[in-house]
């Protein structure tokens, strides 16, 4: 993910003229310029086109490893796990042959790693669903640029714990090289420290069950961007190629449970620039299985530009037969882009018009690639900036919709959005449920909420929002039973069960909190802000959360200010009065016209002037939070603007303004 969101090594070596070559050094290859004379004892041997090293031996020689000695050894003595999977059939005739292949206790593919141990291949139908559901360790070993930079302490093996008692099958391990390489120049080795970690993450992971994918990743955008000005597509080429050869003879001998990924969301919008993804994916088949072991029969992920589904399934072209890995297409998805990243005061989702928006997306790619395996490799819908109702109906049926298209989805996961790997918990357990009970098949009950886009006003049936200074009635929350009943109610903070009847009741389309009860939680002395947390069990499926909240209009600690003379995030001092957390904030310039994005004028009345909270926007405990960006954009237009910061119940009245003059 873009970071969140969240950032080496291609087949020659171009060393530059030298007088002479050292052992394992290169010594040819496609646009290979440097000195292709060997030393004594040493052979130039053909590793593939673009890659010959001089290997031990005379040119009568067979291969031996060509593994560089700034990798890792070339010979594993631990057997690999023998994983014990019923095959399916594949989704195409090259992962088919490859899925029921003989395993073999020296399995290699010419030169390269020798394993000892066993490999029970597996195929790419049965690795996608034997991962489903999976989880993403984000902006962990793929922070820039080093692990433990990017809000998460380093990983411990108990993480894995947690996230197989929370029900998953797999893990993605997305993993940045580009600041893992030794010094030279070019110097395209990876630090074998570095190396070892990921293997030793791996193992993490896959002792405990879990299938994994590993891949590359923010090297798409550090060096590898094929769209860049001026890329060089050469050097990108050879650095893919060395990288995935240093990986491959890594985890040569890890068993069927390891797949490999070749590139996350590669940068890519014109046909030119995919048939250059479809090479880096040509030679990154090529790389690992010139690193010999395993990796010939191993699973891999392909991708396309962006690793979008639109433009997968418009310029993917499948591999050349001559790999016998078994493979399947991965995909990202975070759609619609307004929702899932808080722009333009999109806090709503789930009309008829949203869900058939998704399902038709799931639906081309499905449909454009019948016979493969696919797995959407990373989607998300954030605890932190999305409305609660709303995220969990988009959860449930974004899972629903993945398993009607026979696709596997693995949930991206930055340390911030689901889990606290800190504190063991999941910020939103519910969403958590929702996921595995989908997943398995199971209907679940949701809360309802808003889906019309042309209302002034939003309601949340995962909250009973009361106004401070109302009197305490009846609260109706619509929901959406889905064939269910309620089982029971309970008081998370009391441990007491509400009683039917006397606490709540139920019809056909709606949870009712009676008076009586509300008002045991809410007297004319009581606080703003979160007063009670019911835990709701059905039937079947998933249980819910209804939060009691009391709220009034929070309180800004200044209401205007001069426009700053340098460019700075400006925090606002407030008193939260309710949910701690703005939704939406409109920017209106002194002449009535839009700060940003002046197209939102046709959107609906809850987004038209809105900013984008990614960028734009932020809070934290004591402020709300202009970024620079939009300090700049006052600037720039020279007006003096009010902003209007909206809050949830999204009503016209729950807001407060500041303005800013220039």
């Amino acid at each position: 993910m873009v970071a969140r969101l969240g950032l080496l090594l291609f087949g020659a070596l171009v060393q530059g003229a030298v007088a002479a070559n050292g052992p394992y050094a290169q010594c040819g290859g496609t646009g290979y310029t440097g000195e292709t004379t060997c030393p004594s004892g040493y052979t130039c041997k053909v590793q593939n086109e673009w890659y010959y090293q001089c290997v031990p031996g005379t040119a009568a020689s067979s291969a031996v490893s060509s593994a560089r000695t700034s990798s890792s050894s070339a010979v594993s003595t631990k057997p690999s796990t023998t994983l014990v999977t019923s095959s399916t059939k594949s989704a195409s005739t090259s992962a088919s042959a490859s899925a029921s292949a003989s395993a073999s206790a020296s399995a290699t593919s010419g030169a390269g790693v020798k394993c000892t141990g066993t490999f029970t291949p597996v195929s790419a139908s049965a690795f996608v669903k034997n991962i489903n559901p999976g989880w993403n360790l984000g902006n962990t070993l793929d922070a820039v640029e080093d692990e433990g930079d990017w809000n998460n302490p380093k990983v411990t093996a108990d993480t894995f714990d947690d996230i197989k008692a929370a029900g998953f099958k797999g893990v993605r391990l997305p993993v940045t090289w580009a600041y893992h390489f030794t010094t030279g120049s070019p110097s395209w080795d990876v630090d074998p420290a570095w190396l070892q970690r990921v293997s030793d993450v791996t193992d993490m992971i896959t002792t405990r069950g879990f299938y994994t994918i590993v891949n590359v990743h923010h090297d798409s955008w550090v060096w590898a961007d094929v769209t860049a000005a001026g890329a060089n597509l050469t050097m990108i080429e050879e650095k893919f190629y060395r990288l995935w050869y240093q990986i491959g003879t890594k985890l040569a001998c890890k068993g069927s449970q390891v797949a490999f990924e070749p590139i996350n969301e590669p940068p890519g919008t014109t046909a030119a620039h995919a048939d250059e993804i479809n090479k880096l994916n040509t030679i990154f088949l090529q790389a690992i299985s010139d690193a010999g072991g395993f990796n010939a029969q191993r699973v891999v992920t392909l991708v396309g530009a962006g690793e979008d589904s639109i433009k997968t399934s418009q310029w993917f072209k499948r591999p050349d037969a001559k790999f016998k890995n078994p493979w399947a297409i991965q995909y990202h998805y975070y759609s619609p882009y307004d929702f899932i990243f808080s722009a333009w005061g999109k806090t709503i989702w789930g009309s008829d018009a949203d869900k058939a928006a998704l399902d038709a997306d799931f639906a081309a790619i499905r449909n454009n690639f019948t016979d493969v395996p696919l797995i959407i490799g990373e989607w998300d819908a954030s605890y932190t900036n999305t409305e609660t109702a709303a995220r969990w109906k988009y959860f449930d049926f974004l899972i629903r919709t993945a398993n009607k298209y026979n696709t596997a989805t693995v949930l991206w996961d930055n340390g911030l959005d689901q889990f606290d790997r800190i504190n063991h918990v999941w910020r939103d357990p519910t969403v958590l449920s929702i996921l595995t009970n989908t997943t398995a098949g199971t209907t679940n009950s949701l809360p309802d909420s808003t889906t019309d886009g042309s209302v002034t006003t939003q309601f949340s049936s995962a909250y009973a929002y009361h106004k401070a200074g109302d009197a305490v009635t009846d609260v109706v929350l619509p929901y959406l039973f889905n064939g269910n009943t309620v089982s029971s109610i309970k008081n998370a903070k009391t441990g007491a069960v509400l009683t039917k009847g006397a606490d709540y009741s139920t019809n056909s389309s709606a949870i009712i909190l009676t008076s009586a009860f509300v008002k045991t939680v809410i007297t004319s002395s009581t606080a703003t802000g979160s007063l009670a947390n019911l835990t709701v069990t059905f039937s079947s499926g998933a249980p819910n959360t209804i939060e009691v909240v009391q709220y009034a209009t929070p309180v800004l600690g200044s209401t205007t200010a001069k426009l700053p003379a340098t460019s700075a995030d400006l925090p606002i001092p407030i008193t939260w009065k309710g949910q701690s957390r703005p939704a939406a904030v409109k920017a209106i310039k002194s002449d009535g016209g839009i700060l940003i994005d002046d197209w939102t004028q046709y959107l609906g009345p809850l987004q038209q002037g809105r900013m984008t909270y990614s960028g734009q926007w932020d809070w934290d405990a004591n402020n709300v939070i202009l970024k620079a960006t939009v300090l700049d954009a006052v600037r720039s237009a020279g007006k003096t603007t009010t902003f209007t910061f909206e809050f949830y119940p999204r009503e016209p009245t729950n807001v407060a303004n500041f303005t800013l003059t220039v």
